[in-house]
Order: structure tokens, then C-alpha cells, then sequence
């Protein structure tokens, strides 16, 4: 660390909600120089304490102090002026506007009353390559580049405004291994010019390969502050869950004589020349009943494509999709329910949770929408079936009446597999239903997939961690390119196959 004084210091910092103490007297710091780690499972109060740190939330009781100055943040532009800024996972930028205007917006450098569009192109230019080592053209609208670009976009527009202490929330979870790499140098940059990045990641790797220390925090609590290269992996893991955890790995998967056995003619769901222009070329792909399929490959590859197309989300424009019970074709997504399909989506967030309703009518919104709204569930039917699977899956809070949005990002996803679960579909398609959330909530998720299965469920499994796709699949398609290279199963389905495939090997 470049210097031994904190820059950032949080005392004792408590946070209330209706019926929830998301904080406890947490404290933190944070030093010049350094890239500080913050881990915890899903609900443990990070999220929370990032957002009181920024502003978003006011702070019931605790001080934060900026270079040994008491602040008092009373909202998002003011922890900006004091030198704190954060990137978030779903880049919050305006993807219509320029690069240099999302650098400046609402600082636009001015001249004769109008915005000097020279003088703005130019300084984006400036930070870009003097602080990121990025050129790019500043002119042209944000949505032309990629989100890893993006993501750096919002980078520089926090250094902009002379960030000290920079947050980087889940700035990973979308990216492939190069750009991961790009982002890291980046970071790795900004460190040694002492800037104070805050770093929040599920990724073991990750926090291991660029975090001097890490802090844990513990259902709203402080767990403890430690030097990253002193810590063994599995302490670390123990210490976000409390308790010993029972890897995966020490859980083999259902054998062949306790799952329901998929016999030839038993099949569920058929592509065959399934394509769609500029999404995926035309596959092959068939699904038996009690079977996971995985899919395998670097993101961009074409399997949120496949997803979408066996959900009806988007239509084909060459193949056939025929559930194998019916001889119908996937024609929508209602046509896809009404064929007992559930799709869990990715964008949880866009396509998944009605953030204003509760984790109740979250859960039913699906079995109602099948029943229409002029036959609405009871309120007692209701509440038993919210019982019901918040116990199942283990969701916290287990108050049923709470909004879903006050919710962590696992326990989101919890609602949303309840919500099709519900339905009781003989296909359940989850797309990265792990993505950015903690190993315990992951632990839960991959055994429920292999309990499903054994119960005689089939799942298609999508997951950019090949080691998951590996311990849950019967099956794993491998992608490359929007193309569907191979297929493997048994004792094929290993790491240097899969990465084989995937790189044209």
C-alpha cells in the first residue's frame, strides 16, 4: 500500500429497513494504492453498504471519513464532489449519446453559452488514452461498442470528475477472459497511480489474482479485515458462509441408477437445422426427459441465442423445433408454456423480477398469467404456495410481503426459479442462473439442478463457469463463434475437451 493512513474510513455503520437490520455497527477501510476486496454471501450487506457509502441510502447511525474529514453523503452528487464514484454491473450510461458525452454529461465544458463540442471530443481523447491507454473514436454513440468498452467508458468518466476512491461492483460478470485481462491492467494502472479501488466479485480467482485485502462481511455484520495472500481459499469460503462448506465436489452426481433413466425413445424436445440469422447458425440439438444439457462456450458464443429460440422468445428463421409428446413447434413464449417450457433469463433484472411487486406476487405472477385474470388465486392459496418455496429455496428474507427489489441478487434469483417451479415444466431453461451471486447461493442452485433431474425434469443449463456446466450436465453442446461445434457426454465431458472445442482445437 502506498500509504499506511486510510483514505476512506467507515465507524460502525448500522442500516435499517422495515423488518430488516441490513447493517450492524460494519466498519471499513480503505487505503491509497490499493485494491481492496469486498466478499460476503448474498444478503450479507454489501450491496447495502455500497449504497450508503454512495449516497443512495442515508446512514442510521456510523460515520464516514474522507482523508481524516467526517462526511455527511446526502446523495449520489455529493459523494461524487467528495471523490467517490462507482461503476456498476449493468453499465448505467446512456447508450445513445456519444462516448465523450457520457464522459461529460451534465459537465459539458462551455463556450459563448453553447457546449464546445471540440474542446469535450478532445479531453474524452485525453483521458481515455492518457489514464486508460484506449483509443477510441469519442464521437460516435456509446451502443457501437462493446459492454467491456463500456464499462471502461464509465471508468474514465469517474475519473473525470477526480475520483479518489473508485467502486468497481460486479465489473466482470459480463466480460470474456481478454477484456477481463484488459480491465485488470487497467486497474492494476490506476492502483499505481494510488488511486483507492473498492473491488466487488464473486470470482475466488479474481479477488486472489488483484486484491491486496479483503474484507468479509456476514449477515449485515463485520466478519473480519484481511491481507488477501494470507488467507487460504477455503477460510475465506467458511468465513462468508459461517460454517464449513460441503464442496460440490465432495457431493458426486446422481448416479446412472438413481436418476430417471433417459430411454431411447424417451425424448422431450428436437432441433434439428434450428437457425436464426445473425444469432446462431443452424444446430442440431435434442433434450431427453430427466436430462441436463449443457451449454459450454465464451460469451457471445450463441447460447443465451439457443435459449431464447427453444423459449419462442425469438423465432427461427430455418429449422424446426418440435416438442416430442405433442409433435407441436415452439411458436412463443405463451406457446412455449402452455408446452410446459420455463425459461429463467439472464437479465433477471430487465426480464425477470417486477421490482414494485412483492416476493409473494413474484412468485405466483406465472401460474396466474396461465389462469388469466379473471380467475384469480386465492390470498390463501397464494400464501401457502409463497410458504411453500421461500422454504424450499431457502429465500431470505422469508417475509413473504417484502418487495422484491429490497432483495440481494441471489435471493432475486431464487424467486424467479419459485416462480417456475410453480409450473411444474417438463423443460426448465436457466440461463446463467449463477451469475453474480455468492458460492453458497451457487452450492444451492447446482443441487437443486441435479435433484430436478433426478425427479425426472429436463434442464437446459447455461453457465459461463466450465467447471459448473461440467459437475451438473449429462450432456454438454460446446459453442463457438454462433455455431454449435460439439457434442460430448460421459467421461468426453472434462475441462480440455470443452476448452478444446471452444477454441478450435
Amino acid at each position: 500500500m502506498a500509504d499506511l493512513t486510510p483514505i476512506l474510513q467507515m465507524t460502525e455503520i448500522t442500516k435499517r429497513f422495515p423488518g430488516v437490520k441490513a447493517l450492524s455497527n460494519v466498519s471499513f477501510r480503505l487505503f491509497p494504492g490499493e485494491i481492496h476486496a469486498l466478499m460476503g454471501e448474498n444478503g450479507a450487506g454489501k450491496s447495502t453498504l455500497i449504497k450508503v457509502l454512495t449516497g443512495v441510502y442515508s446512514i442510521d447511525e456510523g460515520t464516514v471519513t474522507m482523508e481524516n474529514r467526517v462526511l455527511s453523503i446526502s446523495g449520489p452528487l455529493e459523494a461524487q464532489k467528495a471523490g467517490i464514484s462507482t461503476v456498476y454491473q449493468e453499465v448505467n450510461l446512456c447508450l445513445n449519446l456519444t462516448v465523450a458525452e457520457n464522459i461529460f454529461i451534465g459537465r459539458e465544458p462551455m463556450r459563448f453559452g453553447k457546449i464546445n463540442w471540440k474542446q469535450m471530443n478532445r479531453d474524452a481523447e485525453s483521458i481515455l488514452r492518457e489514464r486508460l491507454n484506449l483509443a477510441i473514436d469519442v464521437k460516435v454513440p456509446l451502443q457501437s461498442y462493446s459492454v467491456a468498452i463500456q464499462q471502461l467508458i464509465a471508468i474514465a468518466r469517474a475519473l473525470s470528475i477526480s475520483a479518489k476512491v473508485l467502486i468497481l461492483d460486479e465489473p466482470t460478470s459480463s466480460l470474456d477472459k481478454n477484456e477481463v485481462q484488459q480491465l485488470f491492467r487497467i486497474m492494476h494502472k490506476l492502483k499505481s497511480e494510488g488511486l483507492a479501488i473498492l473491488f466487488v466479485t464473486h470470482f475466488l480467482d479474481q479477488v486472489y489474482e488483484m486484491s491486496d485485502r479483503l474484507t468479509v462481511l456476514r449477515n449485515g455484520e463485520l466478519e473480519g479485515e484481511y491481507i488477501a495472500a494470507e488467507l487460504p481459499r477455503m477460510e475465506l469460503v467458511t468465513k462468508m458462509i459461517g460454517k464449513e462448506l460441503k464442496l460440490l465436489e465432495e457431493l458426486p452426481k446422481e448416479s446412472g441408477e438413481t436418476k430417471v433413466e433417459a430411454k431411447a425413445g424417451d425424448m422431450l424436445i428436437t432441433a434439428t437445422g434450428l437457425g436464426r440469422k445473425g444469432a446462431i447458425d443452424p444446430f442440431d440439438l435434442e433434450i431427453r426427459k430427466g436430462e441436463v444439457v449443457g451449454l459450454a462456450g465464451l460469451l457471445g458464443s450463441g447460447r443465451t441465442e439457443i435459449a431464447r429460440l427453444f423459449f419462442g422468445a425469438d423465432r427461427p428463421d430455418e429449422g424446426k423445433l418440435i416438442v416430442a409428446d405433442t409433435g407441436s413447434p415452439v411458436k412463443s413464449p405463451r406457446h412455449a408454456i402452455d408446452q410446459r417450457i420455463a425459461f429463467c433469463s439472464e437479465n433477471r433484472k430487465t426480464e425477470g423480477i417486477i421490482d414494485d411487486l412483492t416476493i409473494r406476487e413474484n412468485i405466483i405472477l406465472a401460474l396466474q398469467a396461465t389462469r388469466g385474470w379473471s380467475k384469480p388465486i386465492s390470498r390463501k392459496k397464494q400464501d401457502e404456495i409463497a410458504e411453500k418455496y421461500i422454504n424450499l429455496l431457502n429465500i431470505h428474507p422469508k417475509n413473504p410481503e417484502q418487495l422484491i427489489k429490497n432483495l440481494s441478487g441471489g435471493n432475486q434469483q431464487k424467486v424467479l426459479l419459485a416462480r417456475w417451479l410453480l409450473m411444474n415444466p417438463d423443460l426448465l431453461i436457466l440461463d446463467e442462473p449463477t451469475r453474480g451471486i455468492d458460492i453458497g447461493a451457487k452450492a444451492e442452485i447446482q443441487k437443486l439442478v441435479l435433484s430436478l433431474s433426478k425427479q425426472g425434469m429436463s434442464v437446459l443449463f447455461i453457465s459461463s463457469e466450465m467447471e459448473e456446466v461440467i459437475r451438473v450436465s449429462d450432456r454438454v453442446s460446446v459453442l463457438r463463434d454462433r455455431k454449435k461445434v460439439k457434442e460430448l457426454s460421459g467421461d468426453q465431458i472434462n475441462q480440455q475437451q470443452i476448452m478444446k472445442a471452444m477454441a478450435g482445437g
